[in-house]
């Protein structure tokens, strides 16, 4: 019982601080919008290119860290039932590999776009 409280702990933990960067990066583009409307058409200065490269940074990292976490649990989950019942190994280990190639291939999007942001600098 105690570890099911522990790991509740850990959800309400993750949910405040999902909140949190969620109204953080809300602020960031908000105060991003409100320049660009400001200032006049053409190049943009060089505050909206620091957004524009802090953006690409945070895309890359929440992407990897986000992969990471999923690739994490998607194989703990499955060296868990592995464990459990040895003789359904191999019925878990393709629909595993699938799922991690979804899972690095969002990452790889990132990737995608951190690029095309960089490419605005």
């Amino acid at each position: 019982m105690r570890g099911n409280a522990r790991v509740a702990g850990k959800e309400v933990n993750m949910k405040k601080l999902l909140l949190i960067l969620t109204v953080l990066a809300a602020n960031v583009l908000n105060a991003d919008l409100v320049r660009a409307a400001a200032e006049p058409a053409g190049q943009p200065d060089s505050t909206s290119k620091a957004f524009i490269a802090l953006a690409a940074g945070l895309a890359i990292g929440i992407a990897a860290f986000g992969a990471a976490m999923g690739q994490g649990r998607m194989a703990a989950a499955a060296m868990e039932s592995i464990g459990r019942n040895p003789n359904s190994a191999d019925r878990i280990q393709v629909p595993m590999i699938l799922g991690l190639a979804f899972i690095e291939a969002l990452a790889i999007y990132a990737l995608l776009i951190a690029f095309f942001l960089q490419g605005k600098i």
